[in-house]
């Protein structure tokens, strides 16, 4: 599976000694989100929002994407007001993302 390629790779670059950015993040959950990987997903973002490193819209939309795929609405949901709460711009495909979670 090449999601989980991407997810081991991620974690080699966590203990070493490259420094992981939201470009990094953004990949692995988008890997996830191909896979349908939801928790997963969840897991990195969560890394990621614990981090320094800043949440960028793309991030938070493959990350809502992959709740909506994987049919947690509520997820959605809830990403999407920590957008708000974070002040992370959303686009068209973060609440285009999270209103078809709602549909499921």
């Amino acid at each position: 599976q090449e999601w989980q390629r991407a997810l081991q790779l991620f974690s080699v670059m966590r203990q070493g000694a490259l420094e992981c950015s939201t470009i990094t993040f953004g990949a692995a959950i988008s890997s996830c989100e191909k896979a349908a990987e939801w928790e997963k997903a969840l897991q990195l973002f969560s890394l990621m929002s614990q981090s320094t490193i800043q949440m960028a819209t793309v991030t938070c939309s493959a990350a809502i994407s992959v709740c909506e795929k994987g049919g947690e609405w509520e997820k959605a949901m809830r990403l999407c007001s920590y957008m708000a709460h974070e002040k992370v711009e959303s686009n068209t495909i973060s609440c285009n993302a999270t209103i078809r979670a709602c549909e499921k």
